[in-house]
């Protein structure tokens, strides 16, 4: 009669898998660090990446994408400056889907704290004219004070973009700045504009106060409208042919959310190298798998012989090893998935940005873990299974 060797049950092969685990767990802790760090650093380069993408995102579906900025062309032959007509922001208004428009034109003045700086100090900032239109078309908010407006807009009154009024050392309305040969009351502060970095460093004062204290000419060098979402493409052909019919080569047109979309869809390209160097953490953790099991073989000889002696099968043996290889990798994995979601955490709410980790990038990892300490453990358990019960008692 055939002897059948008993089977093991889930249970039971979990059980003699997590012997040696719970038997030594200083050098499971050891080993088990190796898979965590490269774990985690795959997850915190990905949770960072994707936190910062979603953040841009938001931005971009605050902002809007459907906003167009209008400039002067280069000039072809002459080297005459090309001006926008002075109604060019009317005429940009007149277009099919054209929700919001405003316009600014520079002013050829320097904004200075008082009449003491000299000229030539100018900290990096422009006078610039602005409709009434301009604020809504930016999606714009005041931090402080109120926009200009048809009252305000006649006088000597300024708005400070958001970088301006730091630079200029003016922490609310009410205080005055030198333009041109006069001061100037603020009487408002902006909030940053990411879409207008130029607003952000400008003074910004009414269109008809610029013309008539500033020697302003009236002829707007920058014009931004919004349309509708379905009407940008449209809206784009047809700007440059409406604000100038007789020359529209001389009408750029830009994207300003162009940038902001691009560093989206870029985002997480400088990742790669720290996501290889937590694939080589990865593996070297793995090699630490496999030497500890391998080690793990040596010093269990004698348990080996006694159950090979008592019935144990050696698919039983590899099972046994292989088992035990999933859970040490298993556990560091885990480690290594909960270090980088706390990291991507800290570094979230440090910044300010949306905590993302993808699932992917967790299902991934722990996927690759038990990947490689399926590897790792193959050849230990291999090993294990051939040794003759005979000669791994008498060496025990």
């Amino acid at each position: 009669m055939r002897l059948r060797p008993p089977r093991l049950t889930p249970r039971d092969v979990l059980h003699v898998g997590s012997s040696g685990l719970r038997t030594r767990p200083l050098r499971v802790a050891l080993s088990a660090l190796g898979i965590a760090i490269g774990i985690a650093t795959m997850i915190a380069v990905v949770g960072i990446s994707s936190s910062s993408k979603a953040q841009l995102l938001e931005e971009l579906d605050e902002l809007g994408t459907n906003m167009l900025v209008v400039k002067p062309g280069e000039p072809m032959f002459s080297g005459e400056e090309v001006k926008l007509p002075k109604d060019a922001t009317g005429r940009a208004s007149r277009i099919e889907g054209v929700e919001h428009v405003g316009g600014t034109g520079d002013v050829k003045h320097p904004v200075r704290r008082s009449e003491k700086i000299p000229k030539e100090e100018t900290g990096g900032l422009t006078v610039k004219a602005a409709t009434e239109g301009l604020l809504s078309t930016l999606r714009g908010s005041v931090a402080q004070g109120t926009w200009l407006n048809k009252a305000t807009g006649r006088y000597p009154s300024v708005v400070l973009g958001h970088v301006a009024a730091q630079r200029l050392g003016i922490g609310s309305p009410g205080q005055q700045v030198w333009i041109g040969d006069r001061y100037f009351t603020v009487i408002g502060i902006l909030d940053p504009l990411p879409l207008a970095p130029e607003i952000e460093r400008s003074a910004l004062v009414g269109w008809d106060a610029a013309r008539s204290t500033l020697g302003f000419d009236g002829h707007p060098t920058s014009v931004y409208e919004r349309s509708t979402d379905a009407t940008v493409a449209g809206v784009r052909k047809l700007l440059a042919p409406s604000i100038d019919p007789e020359n529209p080569r001389n009408v750029q047109v830009t994207d300003p959310s162009a940038a902001l979309q691009a560093k989206a869809a870029t985002e997480g390209a400088f990742s790669t190298l720290l996501l290889g160097l937590g694939g080589i953490a990865l593996l070297v953790g793995g090699v630490g798998v496999a030497n500890t099991m391998i080690i793990s073989v040596l010093e269990r000889r004698h348990e080996i012989g006694l159950r090979r002696s008592l019935g144990a099968t050696r698919g039983q043996i590899r099972i046994q090893f292989v088992t035990e290889s999933l859970l040490l990798s298993g556990l560091g994995g885990l480690a290594g998935i909960a270090l980088g979601a706390a990291a991507t955490a800290a570094y979230a709410s440090s910044g300010g940005l949306p905590w993302v980790v993808p699932l992917w990038a967790v299902s991934g990892g722990f996927g690759a873990t038990l990947v490689i300490g399926t590897v790792a453990g193959l050849y230990p358990a291999i090993r294990a299974a051939r040794l003759s019960p005979t000669l791994a008692l008498q060496a025990a």
